[in-house]
C-alpha cells in the first residue's frame, strides 16, 4: 500500500552488447552520499540475468509522453521482440556503464550494482549512481532543473498518472509558521509599513 510509484524505464544489456528495456515500480533512492539506489527484479525475468552478469543498468525516468512505452515494456518480453525498435525508443551509450540509455527520457541514471539482497518474489539490487544526465530544456537560466514540466510518470495499483500541482516547496511549512510569528510580533507597526514586508518576503509573488 506504499504508492504511488515512479514507474521507470530500466535499461540493461548483457556482455555481448544486446540491450533491453523493462519498467519497474519497485525502485528509490537509499543513500545521499554515496548516491545511491535500488531496484528490485523477479528473478525470472529475461533482463535480470543481463544485470547479474554486467553488474550495471540505467534508470530512465518517465513522462506522460512514455506511458505507452513504460507499460508495453512492462508486459512484452526482450525474450521475443526488440523493445528498442518498437517503441521507436532511441539509444545512447552511457558515460560509465556498457548499457544505452533513453534519449527520450528527461533523466538517465548510470548505475553500477554493488549489493544483491535475494529477499523473496524479488531480489533487490543496490547501486551505486555514477552519472545523472538531464534534458537541457527544463533547465532554467541559473541551472536549476524543473522536472514537473516533463509531466513525470507514477503508478498507483495497475494505474498511471501524471504528478498534479506543486503543494509547495522543501521546508514551506517551516516558513509559514515563521511568517506568522514576525507579523505577530510586528502589530505595533502600521498597516502600510506591513504591507511594505511582506512585499518583499522570500516565497512570496511581487
Amino acid at each position: 500500500m506504499l504508492y504511488p510509484l515512479p514507474a521507470v524505464l530500466v535499461s540493461v544489456a548483457d556482455r555481448d552488447g544486446k540491450a533491453n528495456l523493462f519498467t519497474v515500480a519497485w525502485t528509490g533512492t537509499v543513500c545521499s552520499d554515496p548516491p545511491m539506489v535500488s531496484i528490485s527484479v523477479r528473478p525470472e525475468r529475461y533482463s535480470y540475468h543481463m544485470i547479474e552478469e554486467t553488474g550495471e543498468f540505467v534508470i530512465n525516468l518517465t513522462t506522460e509522453s512514455l506511458a505507452h512505452a513504460t507499460d508495453y515494456c512492462g508486459v512484452r518480453s526482450g525474450r521475443d521482440i526488440d523493445k528498442w525498435e518498437k517503441m521507436k525508443l532511441t539509444q545512447v551509450q552511457g558515460q560509465y556503464v556498457q548499457v544505452p540509455m533513453v534519449a527520450e527520457s528527461p533523466v538517465n541514471l548510470e548505475c553500477r550494482v554493488t549489493q544483491k539482497l535475494e529477499l523473496g518474489t524479488h531480489h533487490m539490487f543496490l547501486a551505486k549512481v555514477l552519472a545523472v544526465h538531464v534534458e537541457e530544456r527544463y533547465l532554467d537560466e541559473s541551472g536549476r532543473f524543473h522536472l514537473a514540466q516533463a509531466k513525470p510518470l507514477v503508478y498507483s495499483h495497475g494505474r498511471y498518472f501524471t504528478t498534479g500541482r506543486e503543494l509547495g516547496t522543501f521546508g514551506f511549512s517551516v516558513k509559514k509558521r515563521e511568517n506568522k510569528t514576525k507579523v505577530r510580533a510586528g502589530t505595533a507597526a502600521s498597516g502600510a509599513e506591513r504591507r511594505k514586508k511582506n512585499k518583499g518576503r522570500p516565497g512570496r509573488s511581487k
